[in-house]
């Protein structure tokens, strides 16, 4: 049997090794997951609520050991691993909360003598294909508001953080949930597409990018299951010129390099109007020069290794293309002892003179360089940040509330933030336009992804 292994970027040793799950393992989940859903959407909400809020409260107080795998997995700074459960236990709590609400039939006006109410129904078995760079965030988004509506899941984690899915499944083991309710598989991407290909899939949730986006869509094109594709960002931010920059730039320099960049939506690109500009750049390259670059496992350390040394390859690529285009960098590597070329390490870049014939400025980076570029106007700052094949979220940095509204009308993308970047808020709609994807997780509106509208229509 096939095995895959999981390379800390930390010192590029093996972290973990899995043997790889076969066509004979997936068709024996499918299966039972069938026969667990079929009992499971029977059960009661309050019951499923109790169950799950035993895996939460199992899953939270593990949040030591979780923190070091994590940061051995993928090379997040242990002193910031922490927020990661912090946030999966927010977004759960909050979609356990307003999971009544938002599973209740609907009743339309009455007419005497008939019955009329439309059901919400669960899809039966979903898939869930998560990514390793947010893997508990990610993956809970979808996860809890699908075993809520009576779903059952297979868990398809990277193979860059396998260890996530084996926490998952543990807790729900010890929270007594029924047994192949919620299974794990590790596929390769032959396989992945062979199990979503499948008539006893339902439904299926993918984070990763576009060319994984694109494969997920063809795996299910001869069958009309629910889709929800998020597929990454370059997501800017505008300056204005009646922002608070010191505020600005504290919020911009973390939301550009915080877990190394690789954050979907991280801030990639930043527009700054021409009269802020130069106070803006040089706050920037000031606290730029304070992050301490190493080994994550150390607590001072706040920049980590990239998940892998090939993504630190690409992104010294878009550098040196931009720099043989003009710009100009204005925080030297030399600082940072530990930023070498050939290893997953790579120090924080700030790039100026920067447009938008170079990469770094329009293809996703996925990592620690941040592209500033002045304007003179909000009409140029939007047609900057519109000229994008991706619209995840945008920020803008200003003192006017209503100005900042009626710019944000105008701004393609599926979040619009106001002084603020990088943040999921769980009551509002995760979701994006263009190479972003398409469909929704978290909020209410993430209920109606996992489930099926039936109407009962009865003349009494």
């Amino acid at each position: 049997m096939s095995t895959f292994k999981t390379i800390s970027p930390i010192d590029g040793a093996v972290y973990v090794e899995e043997q790889l799950h076969s066509l004979e393992d997936i068709n024996t989940v499918l299966e039972k997951a069938a026969l667990a859903q079929s009992l499971w959407q029977d059960v009661s909400l309050e019951k499923k609520k109790e169950c799950i809020q035993k895996f939460i409260d199992i899953l939270v107080s593990q949040e030591d050991e979780i923190s070091k795998e994590l940061t051995y997995q993928m090379g997040r700074p242990i002193s910031h691993t922490p927020f990661e459960i912090k946030g999966f236990k927010q977004r759960a709590d909050y979609l356990m909360q307003i999971a009544k609400d938002n599973l209740e039939s609907h009743y339309p006006p009455s007419i005497e003598g008939f019955d009329r109410y439309i059901e919400k129904l669960p899809l039966g078995n979903v898939c869930i294909l998560s990514p390793w760079n947010y893997p508990f965030l990610t993956s809970v988004n979808v996860l809890i508001p699908a075993l809520l509506a009576g779903n059952s899941v297979v868990l398809k984690h990277s193979a860059q953080t396998p260890l996530v899915a084996k926490r998952y499944k543990d807790a729900f083991t010890k929270a007594g949930l029924p047994k192949d309710l919620f299974s794990i598989l590790y596929l390769d991407h032959k396989n992945t597409a062979l199990m979503l290909a499948d008539e006893r899939v339902d439904g299926v949730f993918f984070t990763g990018s576009v060319k994984g986006g694109i494969a997920v869509q063809e795996a299910i094109k001869d069958k009309f299951i629910p889709c929800g594709l998020e597929l990454g960002g370059k997501d800017p931010a505008y300056v204005r010129k009646d922002a608070d920059v010191s505020n600005a730039v504290e919020n911009l320099v973390d939301g550009s390099f915080f877990n190394s960049g690789q954050s979907c939506c991280g801030i990639e690109r930043i527009y700054v109007h021409e009269d802020v500009y130069d106070a803006f750049v040089k706050q920037f390259v000031e606290i730029t020069k304070t992050y301490k670059l190493g080994n994550p496992l150390d607590k001072e350390t706040n920049l980590g290794p990239m998940v892998k040394t090939s993504a630190s390859t690409y992104v010294r690529e878009q550098i040196k293309d931009a720099l043989s285009k003009g710009a100009k960098s204005l925080v030297s590597e030399s600082l940072f002892e530990n930023s070498k070329e050939g290893t997953p390490y790579l120090s924080p870049h700030v790039l100026v003179d920067v447009n938008h014939t170079m990469s770094v400025m329009k293809e996703e980076s996925f990592g620690p360089v941040i592209g500033i570029m002045k304007v003179s106007s909000d009409e140029e700052a939007l047609s900057l940040m519109n000229d994008s094949d991706f619209g995840l979220t945008a920020s803008i940095w200003s003192s006017n509330v209503q100005e900042s509204k009626e710019l944000s009308k105008k701004i393609q993308t599926g979040t619009v933030f106001l002084n603020r970047c990088d943040y999921l808020d769980p009551a509002l709609a995760w979701t994006g336009v263009k190479n972003t994807g398409r469909g929704v997780s978290l909020s209410a509106y993430v209920f109606d992804s996992v489930t099926r509208l039936k109407s009962i229509h009865f003349k009494l």
